[in-house]
């Protein structure tokens, strides 16, 4: 696939930071900071070398990565920074510094004073965690001179907690910068860049989570089943490798997140069952584990949407590629690496329905959130879901005003996600009986279905996959 699809919102906004420090600012500081934080191999190094590329100005670009010394990362920052297209770069060259404050203080002193440049410090977090001094070093440095030069200095990591963590109360650089969240490509991207249906690329969005690194080998027009049947055979593919890449990274098979993941992923999504699928955890390890995933947004906790408090706790992967990695082809890549990728792709074609039927319900979610009120039966501040410990009821949408706890339910409704099996009578009728069992929910609250086929029930309130994919367009 040619070109750069997307992005168009956060490339406007890195656009209109440049232009601030174009225009200078106050008390002779027209320098600005800005973290930015999202996934691994979201597209996040991609989006910003995108933009420097037409921005057009000067520009360092250095990639951090795990080296065993300071010394180490110093060296390659300043090779990084004598290749770069700064007007006085040979600076750093001529003059090797040992330390990052002279290294970040040279680098002032190589940028242009009249016109903008672009300064980015990409994996961050490597470089914090190899010099726990550098974070306050960086803060000095941009206070005394970085914020005095034309200059925008973009910092960039996938650790979600910790790049979270740096503009925060108490941290070296509190309110000194800008924060931005990379998302995955949204579902309406993925229609973009494949030219699917509207259907056809909820089911893309599912597999590759938006990650442009998969959708780059994806080719225009083939829906998921041929796609997989290509992919799930090449151990190469990064809709394989990119899973095993981002979780090594993070979350070792062997530690304890990395198994607690690994079970949740498996699809158990209660506290007693991740446990036993974890090797019989003791339960205070599992908190812990719990606590560390959910703190790098890895997992997701939910609890029942209604206005009754309820402790019905559960668990979810985050991200909706892990989610289908975790799933299907972590626990078999050894059979796929032998050229058995045919019972890796059987085993995904028997369950793909009952999988994809689950795993829509957070994606159609975060739809609703989108949508303008004018869609919905009734404005809701918040979307979620109710269930109970047996599932009976379990309701797939529910809005509300406020959670976790409600005041007031807005409206409730059904996902039906099917081909060729439109939403009916039946399933309104059972709609309707669970909404009678939904705390705080009585025959005044509307209903609504979600359905990729339709329906078959005159006068009910129907949102289709393209209405969704105009709230992620929206």
């Amino acid at each position: 696939m040619d070109g750069f699809v997307g992005r168009d919102r956060e490339l406007q906004l890195l656009g209109g930071m440049l232009d601030r420090v174009r225009r200078g600012g106050r008390a002779g500081r027209p320098g600005r900071a800005l973290l930015m934080r999202g996934r691994r191999r979201v597209g996040k190094s991609r989006l910003v070398e995108e933009f420097v590329e037409r921005a057009e100005v000067p520009y360092l670009f250095f990639t951090a990565s795990a080296q065993p010394s300071v010394a180490a990362d110093l060296a390659l920052f300043v090779e990084e920074a004598a290749a770069s297209t700064l007007p006085d770069a040979q600076l750093l060259r001529e003059q090797q510094p040992q330390t990052w404050d002279a290294a970040l203080s040279l680098l002032a002193a190589a940028l242009p004073a009249d016109r903008p440049s672009v300064v980015v410090l990409d994996e961050m977090p490597y470089l914090i965690a190899g010099d726990p001094g550098f974070e306050g070093t960086l803060q000095k440095i941009f206070d005394r001179e970085l914020s005095r030069r034309p200059v925008l200095l973009i910092c960039v990591g996938s650790d979600l907690a910790m790049m979270e963590a740096l503009n925060g109360y108490g941290r070296p650089f509190h309110q000194r910068a800008t924060e931005m969240v990379i998302p995955p490509l949204s579902p309406a991207d993925v229609r973009d860049m494949l030219d699917l249906s509207a259907a056809d690329a909820f089911d893309a969005y599912l597999v590759s989570g938006g990650l442009p690194l998969i959708l780059d080998e994806w080719p225009t027009g083939v829906p998921v089943h041929d796609y997989l049947a290509d992919a799930v055979r090449d151990p190469t593919s990064a809709l394989l490798v990119s899973g095993e890449r981002a979780l090594a990274a993070e979350f070792p098979p062997q530690s304890q997140a990395g198994l607690v993941l690994r079970a949740i992923g498996s699809g158990e999504r209660t506290f007693s069952l991740i446990s036993r699928a974890a090797g019989d955890l003791p339960q205070a390890s599992l908190n812990r584990a719990l606590r560390l995933l959910t703190q790098k947004r890895a997992v997701e906790v939910t609890v029942p949407l209604s206005t009754r408090p309820s402790r019905e706790t559960r668990y979810a992967v985050a991200d909706p590629y892990l989610r289908f990695w975790l799933s299907f082809l972590g626990p078999h890549l050894s059979e796929i690496e032998r050229g058995r990728g045919d019972l890796t792709l059987a085993r995904i074609l028997r369950s793909w329905t009952s999988w994809r039927g689950r795993a829509i319900e957070p994606v159609v979610r975060e739809a609703l959130r989108r949508l303008p009120d004018e869609y919905l039966p009734a404005e809701a501040a918040t979307v979620g879901g109710y269930w109970t410990r047996t599932n009976d009821p379990e309701i797939d949408i529910v809005g509300a005003d406020r959670e976790p706890v409600a005041r007031r339910i807005t409206f409730v409704g059904s996902i039906k996600w099917q081909e060729g099996r439109p939403f009916d009578a039946h399933d309104l009728g059972r709609l309707l009986l669970h909404r009678s069992q939904l705390p705080g929910a009585d025959e005044s609250v509307p209903t609504l279905a979600v359905a990729r086929s339709g329906t078959a029930v005159d006068g009910l309130h129907v949102l289709s996959p393209e209405d969704l994919l105009n709230a992620y367009r929206n």
